[in-house]
């Protein structure tokens, strides 16, 4: 199942869909190359796909962690991608005013793990008419997803999916429960594996974001495996100089490799199925 946007191509061979892109938007020419990058190799792997990019971090740990660029600054850039490679963009909002705003600019409002309970967030989004993709809380089992689903089709809009992110375990770190999958495909809606996210170690001691990314092909294989229907990374060209989330991404020149694989994993599932 993939989302219902008009912007999507290659949803025609059976594959996943692709979210992907920086963390958040640094620079035009940054967001540029990747999105460039990712434009090429999804066409010739035949991957509907969507470019990601935050226009703002609202959730840090520290009150000098990067946060933007500039708001209209870095939508205008999301913005220009849609429309210099034709593709469908998503961002996140924070707060229920912004949603308006950033429906402006991109096709696809996402709403944080972290304000996934949020009644005005997801009514107001919804009220834009945008695709929604709302990601599960880190605090919240798979079934509870059910009540956010509702609110948003309840305000009228049936254009949503869900995204699996990892689940708190202990203070420091994340596991991802696959058993969630499944039970959120049961509400008839996308369903997203965000690799780069569960694999975070939140919260350490030094304020910055800690990661795992030697464990994305793993955790990338086991979301097409149990019946994913998109997945969900970041990327950067130089994730150590990423200036939020780098030590979780995928190293931009990996993406391609790792995407092939996933391909051919979903193919063979396809058979059997």
């Amino acid at each position: 199942m993939t989302p219902k946007i008009k912007q999507l191509k290659n949803t025609g061979y059976g594959n996943f869909f692709l979210i992907a892109g920086p963390c958040v938007i640094e620079s035009e020419q940054i967001a540029l190359e990747i999105a460039e990058n990712i434009v090429e190799i999804t066409n010739r792997l035949q991957i509907p796909y969507i470019f990601k990019g935050s226009y703002r971090k609202a959730n840090r740990s520290r009150l000098d962690s990067f946060s933007g660029i500039g708001d209209e600054k870095a939508l205008k850039i999301l913005q220009k991608i849609g429309k210099t490679f034709n593709i469908a963009t998503i961002t996140d909002v924070h707060t229920a005013a912004e949603a308006s705003l950033a429906a402006q600019y991109v096709d696809v409002l996402q709403i944080p793990a972290f304000l996934c309970r949020q009644t005005d967030i997801l009514v107001s989004a919804a009220q834009t008419g945008k695709a929604i993709n709302i990601k599960k809380g880190q605090f919240l089992s798979a079934e509870a997803m059910q009540f956010a689903v509702t609110k948003v089709q309840e305000s009228g809009n049936f254009n949503v999916m869900l995204t699996e992110r990892g689940t708190t375990f202990g203070y420091q770190d994340l596991v991802v429960d696959f058993r969630g999958i499944p039970e959120m495909k049961k509400l008839n809606v996308p369903v997203v594996m965000d690799i780069t996210h569960s694999l975070q170690q939140p919260n350490q001691t030094g304020g910055v974001t800690g990661g795992k990314p030697d464990l994305i092909e793993t955790i990338a294989k086991a979301g097409i495996a149990v019946g994913a229907d998109g997945i969900f990374i970041e990327t950067h060209p130089k994730p150590a100089m990423a200036k939020s989330d780098g030590a979780n991404m995928l190293k931009l020149d990996l993406l391609e490799p790792l995407l092939t694989k996933l391909v051919t994993l979903k193919q063979a599932i396809n058979k059997i199925e």
